[in-house]
């Protein structure tokens, strides 16, 4: 797989992806990931890639110019485009497992108060949100989505059964509390039932816990 992040600010897109679990899977050619500066594909002397909005309003908006020429010089027939915005559909593991079965992605990130619209309706396959807040650019959004893309990649978690069994695996559900040594930590003890070696009733344990923690703190599932 390839993903190409175009972003005004690269270093902010990489720096997560250059640790840990994503670092490895680079190192071990599963993923290629690059970050351009959209500003490389601005035509004039100062480099400005946004402008006033037509209309009035407040706030600027990256212009179609540069945009199109990254995309044009950096698409494939295989890439699909996808835009990180706050309007976009709701990024969920689902989501992601959807864009990890794609063999080139380019994350295209928007900024002050997005993109001209042009770029919407003639560029991109895929708006993006990852969730219902304003963050101070698309790169830190364009980086979250791009790992937990990378984490469902064969081979890159070294445990195949880890994606399948983490946060969401169940759309509708979230995980079980989880415990480990020492046993009795300043007098609050694991749960005796985990201590038991009788796998049925541990399973059964586990998802009467998950369906408590889901009502506590995502009501919002259980409703869907």
């Amino acid at each position: 797989m390839r993903i190409d992040i175009v972003t005004l600010f690269p270093e902010i897109a990489l720096a997560p992806l250059s640790e840990s679990i994503i670092q490895r899977a680079r190192k071990a050619g599963l993923v290629e990931i690059a970050a351009h500066n959209l500003r490389d594909w601005t035509t004039d002397k100062h480099h400005k890639a946004d402008d006033t909005l037509c209309g009035g309003g407040q706030g600027m908006l990256l212009k179609p110019e540069p945009i199109f020429a990254a995309i044009e010089q950096l698409r494939t027939p295989e890439s699909k485009v996808v835009l990180m915005t706050p309007q976009g559909r709701v990024f969920k593991q689902a989501v992601a497992r959807e864009l990890s079965a794609e063999s080139h992605l380019i994350l295209l990130c928007g900024h002050y108060e997005g993109v001209d619209h042009r770029v919407i309706e003639q560029l991109v396959d895929l708006e993006l949100s990852i969730g219902d807040y304003v963050l101070t650019n698309g790169a830190i959004a364009a980086a979250v989505v791009t790992d937990a893309i990378v984490r469902l990649l064969p081979g890159a978690l070294g445990n195949e059964q880890s994606s399948v069994e983490e946060s969401f695996s169940d759309p509708n559900l979230l995980e079980a509390p989880a415990y480990t040594r020492p046993i009795d930590f300043r007098g609050h003890v694991v749960p005796e039932i985990l201590l038991s070696g009788h796998h049925g009733n541990i399973a059964k344990w586990r998802k009467e816990r998950a369906l408590e923690r889901t009502r506590a703190n995502r009501p919002d599932l259980l409703e869907s």
